[in-house]
């Protein structure tokens, strides 16, 4: 059988519901529609059978009585998982259901494996996120969270847009890693046989921008870190950073609580939602408080910069924290943070007033020496999104970049190096500028209540797959 090349509908199964729902029971409209799609369901009761049509944006019931229906046998022979046309006249069957009467019909596509049961999905996770392909067709919520995460991505663009901010595109391909504490991924360009780095941030790029004049800028960009894989952590994920000129660190909070304030309400009607059985009040204004303060709160540590380093140790040592000989007071108090307060805080909280030793690119706190302007929104027990007053003198930032290098020398896989050029640009001069870094996966795992960032990248990275002799399965 040859398979047409192409296929024209008039409608699709939403808009029958929208504007046929009204409809009579047991009773016909009078107008004809083409509809296309997969075919999830059907049964055949003697004379007269049923399916379900599946598209984009939803389904709808098929009504095939033999005497309507042409080459009625083959029709009830189609395998669960057919792409199909169908051409036929809208109406609403005695039980209620509406439902189109299929008057003609066409193959567009057939499947050649086994299709899932609509009504119980893939239960093997593994299946879901390695053949998304099917998982999109019969797990709703799987769909549901990928059509919520584009919605974000498209509200988050305008919102942003009317606030007079500009979208730009920067390199993926970095000639040194920069912009984040993070391990990067390598590669090599044979034509300038040189080593390059995928990129782990966008921000120096975007900060270079600024410099350049552009005010106001961002970029949702995919961004990759050599990291292990865990529910939280994929090693490519999407990243919305933007830079605005003539505004610190509390202007850019500001922003951000209202823009994800906004989003929760337009994706779920509401800024109250539920994570994981339990609720979060994304309502403005969010708490604010010190790193050092919420320490002593969660763990009754009261511990500073001025802490001794050994006393610091110890309590690394008494929590079971690894550290390196070359961790200053700052980065013991970073580890010791994470291990007691970030996993039990839920939120929504700005965490503010980070060491100037693990903040290489933050402004010093105008009021409180060896601290910094930054801060990161913990919600729900994690990390969403981290911005701060930024760094803009040049001989400071050179400065914080060669102390990078001597962590990364004595053996910190995630510091940084020395970005000469990136220092040559401040040089030109960086207006006051407060930027922000938001993880759009973790974001509408918040918003979508999903346990897993699997459930939000619609192709996740995996361990290679097992594959029998043969053809796999």
């Amino acid at each position: 059988m040859e398979l047409p090349y192409n296929f024209q509908q008039t409608t699709t199964t939403r808009q029958i519901r929208e504007e046929f729902s009204s409809l009579d029971e047991g009773t016909s409209s009078g107008k004809e529609v083409t509809v296309a799609g997969r075919l999830m369901l059907r049964r055949d009761q003697g004379k007269i059978a049923f399916g379900v049509l599946q598209d984009m944006t939803g389904r709808i019931q098929l009504f095939s009585p033999s005497k309507v229906t042409p080459d009625f046998e083959a029709f009830i022979s189609l395998n669960i998982g057919d792409w199909i046309g169908v051409s036929g006249e809208i109406m609403k069957t005695k039980r209620g259901e509406l439902s189109v009467k299929v008057q003609e019909w066409t193959v567009l596509a057939s499947t050649q494996r086994s299709f899932p049961d609509k009504w119980h999905g893939i239960t093997d996770p593994d299946p879901r996120y390695r053949q998304r392909y099917v998982d999109l067709w019969v797990t709703e919520d799987a769909r549901d969270a990928f059509l919520m995460r584009s919605n974000l991505l498209s509200l988050t663009r305008r919102w942003l847009e009317d606030k007079g901010f500009i979208e730009v595109e920067t390199p993926v391909f970095h000639p040194i890693p920069g912009g984040a504490l993070a391990r990067p991924f390598s590669t090599h360009h044979n034509a300038l046989d040189e080593e390059l780095f995928l990129r782990i941030a966008p921000e120096l790029y975007l900060k270079r921008l600024v410099v350049g004049g552009f005010e106001k800028v961002f970029e949702i960009a995919r961004v990759f870190r050599n990291e292990g894989i865990s529910t939280r952590h994929n090693p490519e994920f999407t990243m919305l950073e933007l830079y605005q000129a003539y505004a610190d660190w509390e202007d850019i909070m500001e922003l951000a609580e209202h823009l994800i304030e906004y989003l929760a309400i337009e994706l779920t009607g509401s800024a109250v939602i539920t994570y994981d059985g339990k609720e979060v009040d994304l309502t403005t204004p969010w708490r604010k408080a010190t790193l050092i303060d919420l320490i002593e709160e969660h763990a009754g540590l009261k511990v500073s910069l001025e802490t001794p380093l050994d006393k610091l140790r110890e309590i690394c040592s008494s929590l079971d924290i690894k550290i390196l000989p070359t961790y200053g007071a700052g980065k013991l108090l970073l580890e010791i943070y994470e291990k007691t307060v970030e996993p039990n805080l839920w939120g929504p909280c700005f965490v503010t007033e980070y060491p100037r030793e693990v903040s290489p690119l933050s402004r010093e706190h105008r009021e409180k020496p060896g601290y910094t302007e930054r801060f990161e929104a913990i919600v729900a027990g994690r990390e969403i999104l981290n911005g701060f007053t930024e760094l803009i003198d040049a001989a400071e930032q050179q400065k914080r970049f060669e102390e990078q290098l001597i962590q990364s020398e004595a053996g910190d896989e995630e510091a940084m190096v020395v970005d000469f050029d990136y220092v040559r640009a401040l040089e030109y001069g960086l207006p006051p500028t407060g930027g922000i870094g938001i993880g759009i996966d973790r974001l509408i795992m918040l918003i979508a209540d999903v346990q897993t960032i699997r459930d939000v990248i619609l192709f996740p990275t995996l361990r290679p797959e097992q594959r029998s002799s043969g053809r796999d399965n």
